[in-house]
């Protein structure tokens, strides 16, 4: 049964699918995954299973975070999210490696995008701006925002400037081209979200993927 993994965004190449195509694909390292807590509908209400990824140092957790890894038995993790199941996991080993990923599998892949900062409605909204003649002294901002005495006030979702990017992204049904697993990596056609050397949640795709006509 698979899972779920946790990884980081290495980087894109591109490698040959079956058919001799070229295909980018999206390198995730997603080795050193372990278990850190088993949660059952009958303690917490609900199944799932807790995992972490990547190392970190005892001092950056708070005491809670650290009485969590020293109860599971493993080190410290920067990285930890929880998988959802439909029923209880049964006791024994659970397979948290590469493998339980072939290539083939569809996959959904969530992260945080680039953050991009403060920006203005013309990148943000992909508005069209105002003249850019002389005359004009308002060349990139958005006009008018509201109506007149009614309703009197800003309608909601108006789009203004502020802050893009940073947010939770899930991209759905990404291929699995490969798999290595002497390498600990598993290769994803398409881009997935974030930077190089973000962190990223792998699992099976909810939705199966739509047939070509």
């Amino acid at each position: 049964m698979s899972i779920g993994l946790l990884g980081q965004k290495i980087g894109m190449t591109s490698v040959y699918d079956a058919n001799g195509k070229l295909r980018p694909v999206t390198v995730i390292a997603a080795g050193d995954n372990v278990l850190v807590r088993r949660i059952t509908a009958e303690r917490d209400g609900y199944s799932a299973v807790q995992v972490g990824f990547g190392g970190q140092k005892e001092s950056r957790l708070n005491k809670s975070e650290l009485g969590a890894f020293k109860k599971a038995g493993v080190e410290p993790k920067r990285f930890s999210r929880e998988f959802r199941l439909e029923a209880d996991l049964p006791d024994g080993e659970v397979n948290l490696s590469v493998t339980q990923f072939q290539a083939g599998d569809f996959v959904d892949v969530i992260g945080r995008s680039k953050g991009k900062g403060f920006q203005g409605v013309m990148k943000k909204h992909n508005m069209a701006g105002q003249g850019a003649a002389h005359g004009s002294k308002t060349h990139r901002r958005n006009g008018a925002i509201g109506n007149r005495s009614t309703p009197g006030r800003i309608w909601k979702n108006m789009g203004m400037p502020g802050h893009l990017g940073d947010e939770r992204v899930t991209v759905q049904n990404l291929q699995i081209m490969q798999v290595r697993e002497s390498e600990k990596i598993i290769l994803v056609s398409g881009a997935v979200p974030g930077s190089n050397g973000s962190f990223v949640v792998v699992r099976p795709a909810i939705k199966k993927p739509a047939k070509k006509s």
